[in-house]
């Protein structure tokens, strides 16, 4: 049995696909569409709803904003000095080593390292001299005194 009508016409699928559009040709959403089903039905609400966009708007304006432009901070500066022979550079060594997990053979002069997101450890051996250690505890944040222990 075959079929004698076609349902391949004009308005065939395009209903579903097709939305009213107003003069403008755009689509009316359903706010424009029942106006009256959007509307404050109390002034009490209304009033207070305006009111709390009203103070989310001045809080937003009164966050204080944190300038990035100065860039990261200073390393927190660690400073070991003692006598010779106590065990500074030994010291110095397992920290680093505890912090990168990489062994250093020789260190020259100060180290940082990374020990979080936002935090730097600088690592400075004091001269055993008077003028060293004055010019050691202006920039230092830590100073860590070692004494000899085999007497």
């Amino acid at each position: 049995m075959e079929c004698t009508r076609s349902r391949a016409g004009a308005s065939a699928g395009k209903k579903g696909k097709k939305g009213k559009k107003n003069s403008k040709g755009e689509e009316p959403n359903a706010q424009n569409r029942n106006p009256k089903a959007f509307g404050f039905r109390s002034n009490v609400k209304a009033k207070r709803l305006q009111s709390l966009a009203v103070e989310k708007e001045q809080r937003r304006l009164h966050i204080p904003t944190v300038d990035r432009a100065i860039g990261e901070p200073p390393p927190f500066v660690v400073v070991v000095h003692g006598l010779p022979k106590v065990g500074k550079l030994l010291l110095i060594k397992c920290l680093i080593k505890h912090y990168t997990k990489k062994n250093m053979q020789e260190i020259q002069g100060p180290i940082a390292v990374v020990s979080g997101k936002h935090r730097r450890i600088q690592f400075v051996e004091c001269p055993n001299d008077i003028n060293g250690m004055i010019d050691c505890a202006k920039f230092a944040d830590l100073a860590l005194l070692l004494i000899d222990g085999s007497f």
